[in-house]
């Protein structure tokens, strides 16, 4: 791919090869036609009448028209040279003044490439005259300013909604335990079932949201063990866990860290047949969740990360809502999810963090 700063360089030289080359070319022709009416106009025609040379006897000089060939070839040859060399002047101080102009560029490119929702705060704050570039990173600047504004209204508005809530539900929940008679056992359950489903779907909600704001801060976590904290924790439910772990450190924020390994052994013991297997593996920085489940059709790859969206071959539904947090928040930590199917059945789930992209196995990637 041709950069911008090679195509201004190929334009100054060429513009600057063309202007010398015509310059020199009409000095040269304009020369040769002033030299042959001189030469005209002498006496004798084109021969101009000279005594031999004292001292060199049968020394005669030569014709005019003659001279005037050999000025002119030799005049020829010295542009020829000449517009070789100021090629290459011309090529390395085209180099020069485009990297210079185009120094501005470079530097709003890095500052957008560096930019995530945890250094909205950055500007580029570009000095220098008032041109086009300056207007441009002064746009950028005035655009960063609004979006800062707006993520930061949208963070408020998530804590002020996980407040207004998670209250109600929790009023909810206390009246319907301590309100409801024993007599209504079975309406008493429903409610409570419905209560924590709500309480789970906000929850959840609300992971989703922080998780693709980005990381407020950034502290090391041992993922190794929060895979085993999350394994003990969590029960069997009749699926037999398997767990093999090596030490890995991400630099992150733990409780989505958690949220992360949760999902995913949730997804792989939901998603799965009665008696089946679960495989947990942490290894080079690579997390893999391996289960039995039923089959995942290829063309339903790109459903498993979107919101809401369900398989419909299980025997427990959720809100749809496990991976799609997921794939959140290991974009959050520079992490990829990549999904295969397995031979027998089932699934195979891949967090690959950027620690270990180099050495991380080809598969289908979401």
């Amino acid at each position: 791919m041709t950069t911008i700063r090679v195509r201004l360089t190929l334009i100054y030289s060429g513009l600057f090869l063309l202007t010398s080359v015509v310059l020199l070319v009409t000095v040269n022709l304009l020369l040769r036609q002033a030299l042959d009416a001189r030469i005209a106009r002498l006496p004798g025609g084109a021969v101009a009448p000279t005594a031999p040379t004292p001292g060199v006897p049968g020394d005669r000089p030569a014709p005019l028209p003659e001279l005037v060939n050999d000025v002119i070839g030799y005049q020829w040859e010295v542009t020829a040279l000449t517009v070789g060399i100021l090629t290459l002047v011309s090529l390395v101080v085209g180099w020069l003044v485009a990297g210079r102009i185009l120094r501005p560029v470079h530097r709003i490119t890095a500052t957008a490439q560096r930019l995530s929702l945890s250094t909205l705060h950055e500007r580029i704050a570009l000095a220098g005259p008032n041109d086009e570039l300056k207007e441009l990173a002064d746009t950028f600047d005035a655009m960063l300013d609004r979006l800062e504004r707006s993520v930061a209204g949208q963070r408020r508005f998530i804590a002020n909604a996980s407040h207004e809530l998670r209250t109600p539900l929790a009023v909810q929940r206390a009246a319907i335990e301590i309100g409801l008679p024993e007599e209504v056992g079975e309406i008493r359950d429903t409610l409570l079932l419905h209560n924590h489903r709500a309480e789970h779907l906000i929850d959840a909600l609300l992971v989703l949201a922080q998780a693709e704001h980005g990381l407020d801060s950034r502290s090391p976590v041992a993922l190794d063990q929060v895979v085993r904290l999350v394994l003990a924790e969590r029960g069997s439910d009749g699926i037999t866990v398997t767990e093999r772990t090596e030490p890995f450190v991400v630099d992150g924020d733990p409780v989505l860290l958690n949220r992360l390994v949760t999902n995913l052994l949730d997804n792989a013991v939901r998603y799965n047949h009665p008696g089946g297997t679960v495989e947990v593996t942490l290894s080079r920085g690579v997390l893999t969740v391996r289960n039995t489940g039923p089959h995942v059709p290829r063309e339903r790859f790109g459903d498993l990360f979107e919101p809401f969206r369900r398989l419909q071959t299980t025997r427990e539904q959720g809100a749809g809502l496990g991976l799609s947090i997921v794939a959140s928040i290991a974009k959050a930590h520079g992490a990829d999810v990549r999904a295969s199917s397995n031979p027998g059945g089932g699934l195979e789930l891949v967090v690959v963090f950027a620690a270990a992209e180099d050495a991380a196995p080809s598969f289908e990637t979401r």
